[in-house]
């Protein structure tokens, strides 16, 4: 998923942001003089500090963790509540999180009567909306659940959605659905679009992949105010299921700077490591990124986000062999394989860490060529696995890579940045669309991966960025929204790639850290580490399985580090 489909493109110790029962408090700063050492203790800490993988207490100095013991003092001293550390999630998307918290929630719609009495109230509620200066947005609707493609036809069978200007965002957000209002402003015979569809039946309403770039291209500008106000909702949201830092999987420089001036003014309460986007996606625009490594990790820009394909449930993953629900069809490339090797090595030449979406097998392959292509340039004569050990190339969502190029990716240590819930989302037709021979041994990896250290995420809004939830998929292969397997029954799907518990809680933590240059300073509690931390009722590895999926954080803790 990218940044385009929504159109959008200290010198003290700042106090806690603690989320307590779903209410949100940011206590203010201490002050200059800010005394010694706060202690903390609780009934148990998880460190994740291989040297001391359990406490009871720590002690915080200026933002960064100042001491870890295994000791605790009596009981009156000890607060409520057993500790991890701080969440992060590896792949998402922080202003399309935002927008997507106010706008049309479609996800699990099951008929297009669902989808118009979601978009009534949402008009009902939001006065003015659909005009060509402010259209409807909505994200979360799947042709699998529909029946069909929809169509502008629709939306347009309803009297008061009539001439509304609507644009909904399909599941994956790899295809949008937009009303007849929409359509009218493009041109009547629309020309088939390279890395893109147009879907023409059962009619006009659907654009696909590169072909989202036509609707974007009339889509109105969004404010600058308005956009800090999604940034700012989307944090409350993942500061309340204990999430203190994310990757953002593709931002224009625009946006960018943006986030960077929130920095700048204390106004970010989740840690954002950010992948650079081209306003033309695919393409090579260093003079335009000002890279921001800040000390407190509160806003990172070092790595950019390039695009192989499209998305499974679209038939947008461009594979090797043709879909075997479509055998006419073996998905899309974005970009060619050269372009996408020489992109590879132009912006890691520059200085770039590159990440690239890739989801069927032959995109993954083209990834996997690229990036060879650019160690070998980056490190002649070198191992490139000892490269990559330094540059870290990730592959985003790598979820169906063939068994050599599997090969590959261990022989050179390219991160596979993982989201178990697309695995549980996913299971109901992925073999339909695979066959059972290449989802038994290409498909949604994650055991299998687990010696490459793979970077856990949600892909939020696409997914719910509550990590539990990707906990609990990646523990049971289950969905989280329902407990059950593929077809509705207990047992998980294809448990063999299953993780523990420790492997699942590391993967969103130690591994995003690893996976965005922060190992040692961030989803560890240790000594000179951010102060990040999240409090639970009672320790994971005593928890339900079951009931992972609907934890609840008690609260979330996140203290800015002193700068200069």
């Amino acid at each position: 998923m990218s940044s385009r489909p929504f159109g959008l493109a200290v010198a003290i110790l700042i106090g806690a942001v603690a989320v307590v029962l779903g209410y949100i408090t940011l206590q203010r700063p201490l002050g200059p003089a800010a005394g010694p050492d706060e202690i903390f203790c609780y009934g148990s800490v998880r460190t994740h500090d291989d040297d001391l993988p359990s406490a009871e207490c720590f002690s915080v100095r200026d933002g960064l963790f100042s001491s870890v013991s295994a000791e605790g003092p009596n009981e009156k001293r000890r607060r409520d509540g057993h500790v991890i550390p701080g969440l992060w999630d590896g792949h998402g998307h922080l202003v399309m999180y935002g927008e997507f918290l106010h706008s049309v929630d479609l996800f699990g719609s099951r008929s297009f009567g669902e989808v118009r009495e979601r978009l009534a109230r949402y008009l009902a509620e939001n006065p003015g909306a659909g005009t060509s200066d402010a259209w409807v947005r909505g994200v979360g609707w799947d042709q699998m659940a529909l029946g069909r493609m929809p169509t502008a036809d629709d939306l347009e069978v309803d009297d008061n959605l009539r001439g509304k200007f609507i644009m909904f965002d399909r599941v994956d957000v790899h295809c949008t659905w937009v009303s007849q209002a929409v359509l009218d402003l493009l041109p009547k015979d629309m020309p088939d679009i390279p890395g893109g569809e147009i879907i023409r039946e059962p009619g006009m309403g659907v654009f696909c992949d590169n072909a989202m770039d036509v609707i974007m291209g009339i889509f109105p500008a969004v404010t600058k105010e308005k956009t800090q106000e999604f940034v700012r909702t989307a944090m409350r949201s993942l500061n309340e299921v204990g999430i203190v830092g994310m990757h953002n999987a593709g931002m224009f420089p625009e946006g960018l700077e943006m986030l960077g001036e929130m920095a700048e003014q204390e106004d970010l309460t989740v840690r954002v490591y950010s992948m650079v986007e081209c306003p033309d996606r695919n393409t090579f625009c260093p003079d335009k990124v000002r890279k921001v490594d800040r000390p407190d990790g509160r806003f990172t820009v070092r790595s950019v986000k390039l695009f192989a394909d499209g998305a499974l449930g679209s038939w947008g993953s461009a594979m090797i062999e043709p879909y075997s629900d479509r055998p006419d069809m073996s998905g899309s490339l974005l970009v060619n394989s050269s372009t996408l090797t020489q992109l590879t090595r132009s912006w890691s030449a520059a200085g770039f860490q590159v990440n690239i979406h890739a989801i069927g097998d032959l995109a993954n392959r083209y990834a996997i060529d690229a990036m060879e292509s650019a160690l070998r340039d980056l490190c002649p004569g070198e191992d490139p696995a000892a490269c990559q050990a330094r540059h870290r190339f990730r592959i985003e969502h790598a979820q169906i890579i063939h068994p050599e190029d599997q090969a590959r990716m261990r022989a050179m240590g390219i991160i596979p940045s993982i989201q178990p819930t697309h695995a549980t989302s996913d299971m109901k037709y992925a073999e339909d669309r695979l066959g059972p021979e290449r989802t038994s041994a290409e498909a949604y990896r994650m055991q299998s991966v687990l010696d490459l250290g793979p970077v856990l995420g949600s892909d939020f809004p696409v997914e719910p960025a509550d990590p539990f939830q990707g906990i609990f998929a990646a523990v049971t292969r289950r969905s989280p929204h329902s407990g059950f397997g593929a077809g509705g029954g207990p047992d998980g799907w294809h448990v063999e790639e299953a993780l523990s518990l420790d492997e699942a809680l590391r993967g969103f933590t130690t591994g995003v850290a690893y996976g965005g240059f922060m190992e040692g300073r961030a989803g560890v509690i240790r000594e000179g580490a951010f102060a990040d931390w999240v409090v639970l009722d009672k320790p994971l590895e005593d928890t339900d399985i079951d009931d992972l999926r609907n934890m609840k954080v008690r609260e979330t803790y996140e203290l800015v580090v002193v700068c200069g």
